[in-house]
């Protein structure tokens, strides 16, 4: 798989990215299935892997950081994404936290249970709109001249969020994580991804199947998609889950893969060397409008 510039001041990542979003701490059968992906992973080409502080209800980059420290890759032949913002309150809901000793906090924690020095992007997940941006801005600055964070980024931002952090910072945010699919294409005429690009960055496009929706979704909307990727997988050589990551890669967007499945990892690699016309991915785009 091919090394691209994720933003004209960088990393290099590789054009698919492994995202642990989806797991769930299962013990040992987790550290057995996350050594099958993390190795099938670098098999292909893909050494870019994206975490969270509270994934897995904060042990999968724990996990993660053990099977690393017992393989041959060099540290400087991965690249490791963190992120943090979302918080789960005691009383069941969802609440954002930009304040700088949570941040500082779950860097150091993330540093720790990646057992490395360095996180190659950090990302803010949500704004929280309580936090003054130039905290936020000041303490991420504080983590980039420490050594700790190399790159800035930033997940589920809307341009104007991304542009009010931004305007705080001495260095550029890198990337946003959208959403973006072929079942939800808002960041597309919300004007996200247009105001991604003009950054001279690539987006990172989550849910990339829309959580297998476009596999398997029955509403009408799923049906009429995957009967289209299915004619032109006929014509490509190719599956439904390959067009429709292809239609994402020609786009100019890197999907991030979550699946477990050794197939499912596999085509979304391998999209990347199929090229749509003109015609067929604006038909597929198209249909993605329906209602």
């Amino acid at each position: 798989m091919q090394k691209v510039y994720l933003s004209d001041s960088g990393p290099k990542v590789s054009e698919a990215i492994y995202g642990f979003w989806r797991w769930e701490d299962k013990g040992a059968e987790t550290l057995t299935s996350m050594e099958k992906v993390v190795n099938l992973c670098l098999e292909l080409g893909v050494n870019t892997f994206d975490h969270a502080d509270h994934y897995g209800n904060h042990t999968i980059e724990e996990y993660f950081g053990k099977i690393i420290q017992q393989k041959s890759v060099k540290r400087e032949d991965l690249v490791l994404f963190s992120k943090c913002g979302i918080r789960q309150s005691a009383h069941g809901f969802t609440y954002y936290d930009n304040t700088s000793a949570y941040i500082t906090e779950s860097v150091d924690n993330s540093l720790r249970r990646l057992k490395t020095d360095y996180l190659d992007i950090f990302l803010l997940n949500q704004l929280d709109r309580l936090c003054p941006p130039e905290e936020t801005a000041r303490t991420l600055m504080e983590l980039v001249k420490s050594g700790k964070i190399k790159h800035l980024g930033v997940s589920n931002f809307t341009v104007f969020q991304h542009q009010l952090l931004e305007s705080n910072l001495k260095r550029p945010i890198v990337t946003n994580h959208i959403e973006l699919n072929l079942s939800n294409t808002t960041a597309i005429e919300d004007g996200r991804l247009d105001f991604i690009k003009q950054r001279f960055s690539k987006p990172l496009a989550w849910a990339p199947l829309a959580g297998g929706r476009i596999l398997n979704g029955s509403d009408a909307k799923s049906v009429v998609l995957r009967s289209k990727l299915e004619e032109m997988g006929r014509k490509y050589d190719a599956n439904v889950e390959q067009i429709a990551v292809a239609w994402l890669y020609q786009l100019g967007t890197l999907p991030i893969i979550g699946s477990l499945s050794e197939e499912r990892i596999r085509n979304a690699v391998s999209a990347a060397d199929i090229k749509l016309s003109h015609e067929d991915w604006y038909e597929l785009y198209n249909l993605a409008l329906l209602k």
